[in-house]
């Protein structure tokens, strides 16, 4: 009777704990925004879809003329949202854009604040060094030459001392 009395409440216990899990939201695969997509055009290269995109997550291994974007955000308390683009290109230019999900909503990816487990001490600026380090010396007399500076090639010549 007592082993039950001292196991109940344990049981209880670990049950009432198990329910308190954080969650957070968790992100994957490239950020794609309508904004983004808009910006592309029949035409354009692969360098210029590129700089507006960033590298695709996948390109078809079979087919190097397709690249596509996936973005995944499955949310902490909520559902999955999801946005692929598909861009294909005929050699080095696009000529199609496949787009699927809503793009239409903007994904707010920043952090609740007082959601999750609490950060220590400040921001890590304030734990840097208030001084700068030591210069390193202008020449180096045993290397028989000079130090380069910021900028500066080195020189061959030995050091008159």
């Amino acid at each position: 009777m007592q082993k039950l009395i001292k196991t109940v409440p344990l049981l209880v216990a670990l049950t009432v704990l198990s329910g308190c899990v954080y969650k957070r939201d968790l992100p994957q695969g490239n950020l794609i925004t309508a904004d983004m997509v808009q910006q592309l055009q029949p035409g354009m290269s692969r360098a210029q879809v590129a700089d507006v995109m960033g590298r695709p997550l996948l390109e078809a291994p079979f087919d190097a003329n397709q690249w596509d974007y996936v973005f995944r955000l499955d949310e902490a308390y909520g559902g999955v949202k999801q946005r692929r683009v598909t861009l294909t290109f005929a050699g080095d230019r696009l000529v199609d854009i496949a787009q699927q999900g809503d793009l239409s909503e903007d994904l707010d990816l920043t952090p609740e604040e007082g959601m999750g487990p609490a950060s220590e001490g400040a921001s890590p600026i304030g734990v840097l060094p208030g001084s700068q380090p030591e210069a390193a010396p202008e020449s180096a007399p045993d290397a028989g030459g000079t130090l380069p500076r910021g900028g500066e090639p080195a020189t061959d010549e030995p050091l008159n001392l």
